[in-house]
């Protein structure tokens, strides 16, 4: 049962995780696409 938990913990943490850089990269490619845009 204990393990369940931690694996669960981990899943949750790891999807959080996977999340924010997901996240931070399509801001990212967006702010890129609205220079490249602004610089055309």
């Amino acid at each position: 049962v204990v393990v369940l938990v931690l694996v669960e913990v981990v899943v949750v943490v790891v999807l959080v995780v996977v999340g924010q850089v997901v996240v931070v990269l399509v801001h990212k490619v967006f702010v890129v696409e609205m220079l490249m845009f602004d610089h055309e």
